[in-house]
């Protein structure tokens, strides 16, 4: 039973829908320079060879993984993309667990493990977080597609740690 996952999650680094927009309009641009510049012939197969990267790119990073996040009865682990570190929270040290939103800003960057202001990052994708605090001050801001699961998993294990 100790090595139950309670909840797992993976967030992916391009699954976020405002960068594939973004990526695609570029995409899209180079298209188009490419379509309207019949004069240039060498500037004209740069824009098409610079729009086709920009797709294969962006379907690559749709695969990889940013991190993973799993809630055990024990503790929250969050391992992320091949060197990082493992990210270890311990449930006993958490005071206070809240779903809100992970900020006010229409584009957010991909983070993982990023120490700000007291304040610890983990973000892929997704308009909600779960922010957890923990006895000695720190919040962990953890960026999540079902936050409302996440959640309830990390009470659900609190309640039967203690």
């Amino acid at each position: 039973m100790d090595n139950e996952n309670t909840f797992v999650e993976r967030q992916y680094l391009g699954r976020d829908k405002t960068w594939i927009s973004v990526r695609l309009i570029l995409a899209l641009f180079c298209f188009i320079a490419y379509y309207l510049n019949l004069d240039h012939l060498a500037s004209r197969q740069l824009f098409f060879i610079v729009g086709g990267i920009i797709i294969v790119v962006s379907v690559v990073m749709m695969y990889m993984l940013l991190y993973k996040t799993q809630v055990t009865p024990n503790n929250i682990t969050i391992s992320g993309l091949w060197s990082t570190s493992l990210v270890k929270i311990d449930l006993s040290s958490i005071i206070s667990v809240e779903k809100k939103p992970y900020s006010n800003f229409i584009f957010n960057n991909p983070v993982y493990n990023l120490h700000t202001k007291g304040k610890i990052r983990f973000y892929a994708g997704g308009r909600d977080a779960v922010w957890l605090k923990d006895r000695e001050g720190l919040v962990y801001i953890i960026g999540t597609h079902k936050a409302e699961e996440l959640t309830n998993a990390i009470l659900k294990a609190k309640r039967t740690e203690s």
